[in-house]
C-alpha cells in the first residue's frame, strides 16, 4: 500500500487542482445558479487528458490507473464537485466501452469520447428499479439487425445533451441473467428526453428521463453477449463509487479551506474564531475525517487496479465512508459560518446540496452496507 505519491502523481494531481482553480471554480457559483453545463470547459480538460482517464491510449485515452483517477476527480471537485462528478460519469460510460467493447466498437467511439468532443451518459436507474437495479423493465425485442426498445430510464446524468447513453436493457428473462448493453445514439429516432428536474443541488449538469418509444438500436451496438449487461454495469460502478467519493473529498477540502481562512478572519468576544479551543476542536475533526476517508480511498482505489479478490467490497466501504465524511465535513463547515454559511456568496451552502447526493448515487449507502455484509456473510461461512 502507498502512503506517499510519486512525483507523477503528485503532478497529475496538481494539474488537476490548478485546471479547478483557473477554469471551474471561479464560475462554479454561477454555473449553479444559472443551471448552465459548461461543456465545452470540460473538453478543455479533455484535452489535457481527463476525458478517458483509465481508457487504453490506442484509442486516444490517457491509460492512468484507478488511482490516478482519485487523485484527479478529488482535485477537480475543489473547483466544482458537480462539474467533476460529470467527468467521472463520461469517464466510466466510456470505459465500458474500452473494456467490454469490441476493437470495432472502441475504434468507432473512443477517440471522440476521450476528448469530449462526443458526450457519453450512464443509463441503468429506471422509475421503478433505482437499488433493485436488476429489476429493469426498458425492453430490447431483436427485429433482424436491431432491437426495438421501450421503456425509460430515469435521473439519468447529461441526459439532453450526452451524444451517447451506455444503457442497460432486458433482452432476455426476469433477473440479472436478462440484461444486455447497448450504446445508444441521442439522435436514434425514438429516443426522446423528459424535462430537465429541479433538484437540489447538482445544477451544472443537467439530469433528464430518457425516454424508448420503439427506438430502433443496431445489435452491433451491443457491448459483449446477450446477458453481461449487469456484469458490465457493476464493473463500471466500481469505479465509479471510488470517482464520487473523491468527488466528496474534493468538496469537503474546499469547504475545510474555507473554513480555516474564514476562522481566521472573524472574531467574536475579542478574539478570532480559530483562537476558541472548541472550534480548535472541530476543525481538527474534519481534518482527521477527511484524511481517514482519503487514506481508504487510496486503499480501495490501488485494490480495484490490482484487481484484488475484496476490491469490489472496498470500493463499496470507501463510497459509504467517503461520502458520508464528505458530506459532514461540509455541514460542519456551514456551521462554523454561521449565518454566512447559508448565503451562496460563500460558496459552502452550494458544496453541502452537491454533496448530499453523492450518499444516493453510484448505490446508495445502504446499498453499499449490503455489499459489505454479503461479502462478510459469505466469508464466515
Amino acid at each position: 500500500m502507498q502512503f506517499a505519491l510519486t512525483e507523477d502523481q503528485i503532478a497529475v494531481r496538481d494539474m488537476a487542482r490548478e485546471f479547478a482553480a483557473e477554469k471551474i471554480a471561479p464560475f462554479a457559483q454561477k454555473w449553479d445558479e444559472e443551471k448552465f453545463f459548461p461543456v465545452d470547459v470540460m473538453r478543455e480538460a479533455a484535452a489535457l487528458g481527463m476525458g478517458g482517464i483509465y481508457i487504453r491510449d490506442d484509442v486516444g485515452g490517457s491509460a492512468l490507473t484507478r488511482f490516478d483517477a482519485a487523485l484527479i476527480f478529488e482535485a477537480l471537485a475543489t473547483g466544482c464537485p458537480t462539474v467533476s462528478s460529470f467527468i467521472s460519469i463520461h469517464n466510466m460510460a466510456s470505459w465500458m466501452i474500452d473494456a467490454y467493447g469490441s476493437d470495432t466498437q472502441r475504434q468507432k467511439w473512443l477517440p471522440r469520447l476521450c476528448s469530449m468532443e462526443l458526450i457519453a451518459s450512464y443509463a441503468l436507474t429506471e422509475p421503478g428499479a433505482g437499488s433493485d437495479a436488476a429489476a429493469l423493465s426498458t425492453r430490447a425485442v431483436r427485429d433482424g439487425d436491431h432491437y426495438v426498445l421501450n421503456g425509460q430510464k430515469q435521473f439519468i446524468s447529461g441526459a439532453g445533451t450526452s451524444d451517447i447513453y451506455v444503457a442497460m436493457v432486458r433482452t432476455g428473462g426476469e433477473g440479472a441473467r436478462g440484461v444486455s448493453t447497448l450504446v445508444i445514439d441521442r439522435d436514434t429516432p425514438g429516443v426522446s428526453f423528459g424535462a430537465n428536474e429541479r433538484k437540489m443541488g447538482w445544477n451544472a449538469q443537467p439530469t433528464r428521463a430518457v425516454i424508448f418509444e420503439n427506438a430502433r438500436v443496431p445489435v452491433a451496438n451491443r457491448l459483449g453477449e446477450e446477458g453481461i449487461g449487469f456484469k458490465v454495469a457493476m464493473a463500471g460502478l466500481d469505479g465509479g463509487r471510488l470517482n464520487i467519493a473523491a468527488c466528496s473529498l474534493g468538496g469537503a477540502q474546499s469547504a475545510l479551506d474555507k473554513s480555516l481562512a474564514y476562522t481566521k478572519e472573524r472574531r467574536a468576544f475579542g478574539q478570532r474564531l480559530d483562537e476558541f479551543q472548541a472550534l480548535q476542536f472541530r476543525l481538527a475533526d474534519m481534518a482527521t475525517e477527511l484524511e481517514a476517508a482519503r487514506t481508504f480511498l487510496w486503499r480501495a482505489a490501488a485494490a480495484l487496479d490490482r484487481k484484488d479478490p475484496d476490491a469490489t467490497m472496498l470500493c463499496a466501504m470507501a463510497k459509504r465512508f467517503g461520502t458520508d465524511a464528505g458530506f459532514e465535513i461540509a455541514n460542519q463547515a456551514l456551521q462554523l459560518h454561521g449565518g454566512y454559511g447559508y448565503l451562496a456568496e460563500y460558496g459552502i451552502e452550494k458544496i453541502v446540496r452537491d454533496l448530499r447526493v453523492h450518499q444516493i448515487l453510484e448505490g446508495t449507502n445502504e446499498i453499499m452496507r449490503v455489499i459489505v455484509a454479503r461479502k462478510l456473510v459469505e466469508g464466515a461461512r
